[in-house]
């Protein structure tokens, strides 16, 4: 089974090998700016089971942990489809890029100081950290 992320215009896709995990919930203030939303929701997937085509402008930032992280996203769109941590392993996919609503529900949140009093994190959410 293969899952395929990409840009709004198609032309930057990740295709993923396997199942997909569970999916996790970023409330810190880079991911609202990042998605023009008030948290961002991803994917961390083994990097051997990843596959990248088409072109790809890259910003690398150093997140709130102290890490690097590599943003991946479209010259052409705009839109960031994957990105990579320093710190971590595996490659990290925008959830929204599935275009999938049946992808796994979040297991995992971080920064939730930061989320915005009015969102409900969903009961399937048992990890959490700040």
């Amino acid at each position: 089974m293969t899952h395929t992320a990409s840009c709004q215009c198609q032309q930057l896709q990740v295709t993923v090998e396997g199942d997909l995990p569970a999916t996790s919930i970023c409330h810190c203030f880079a991911c609202q700016q990042r998605t023009g939303s008030v948290f961002g929701v991803q994917i961390r997937v083994a990097a051997e089971r990843v596959q990248m085509t088409g072109r790809f402008t890259e910003y690398t930032r150093t997140g709130d942990a102290g890490g690097l992280i590599t943003f991946r996203f479209c010259p052409t769109c705009g839109a960031t489809v994957c990105w990579t941590i320093d710190t971590l392993p595996g490659v990290v996919i925008a959830a929204g890029g599935f275009a999938d609503p049946k992808l796994p529900a979040p297991t995992f949140s971080v920064y939730r100081a930061r989320k915005h009093p009015w969102v409900t994190i969903p009961d399937s959410v048992t990890t959490d950290w700040d």
